[in-house]
């Protein structure tokens, strides 16, 4: 298997993409509130900032932006996962690889990063982010999907309420 080299730039802003390895599945919202603390306990012992934040029944979206100095990012991602997976049904179906590592089968092993280049970058990435529930037909409208730092934009004055707009009149307007 070829060796996978991360980018490592201390003190930057990354996007990612984490992902269940049983796809569809409804586990992170069924267990929205063991992700958090999860998250939660991983971010106070190992401190980052979330820029943004989507969380769907089988991954999650984020921008962190890391400490000056840390670009640690893979040892916070392992932490959330393994404290996350902790305490879950053990008859989750895993693979004979997967039990000779000791993990749960929970997660796909890899994720997707990408380091932020500038604002122009940041601010696509952000409405990716936010408009990702629409993209999977979970909602017509951004605003309707609780799990999102899109609330947190809107109330912050960063966002307006219906920004996205309205799947349903997007797709009347063309007869559908």
């Amino acid at each position: 298997m070829p060796q996978y080299i991360r980018a490592r730039f201390k003190g930057s802003v990354f996007f990612f993409t984490v992902v269940l390895a049983e796809r569809p599945s409804n586990l992170l919202i069924d267990e929205i509130g063991r992700l958090r603390q999860s998250y939660r306990i991983v971010q106070e012992s190992r401190p980052f900032e979330t820029v943004a934040v989507c969380v769907l029944p089988d991954h999650v979206h984020c921008i962190w932006a890391l400490p000056e100095g840390d670009s640690d990012f893979s040892i916070r991602w392992g932490l959330i996962k393994s404290g996350f997976s902790r305490g879950l049904d053990p008859a989750l179906a895993r693979s004979e690889s997967k039990v000779a590592k000791r993990e749960k089968g929970i997660w796909q092993r890899r994720y997707w990063e990408h380091a932020i280049r500038d604002d122009a970058d940041l601010a696509r990435h952000v409405d990716y982010i936010h408009f990702n529930p629409v993209k999977h037909g979970y909602v017509t409208r951004v605003a309707d999907w609780p799990h999102s730092s899109f609330h947190r934009y809107v109330g912050r004055g960063l966002l307006a309420a219906d920004w996205g707009g309205d799947m349903k009149d997007i797709q009347g307007s063309f007869g559908e």
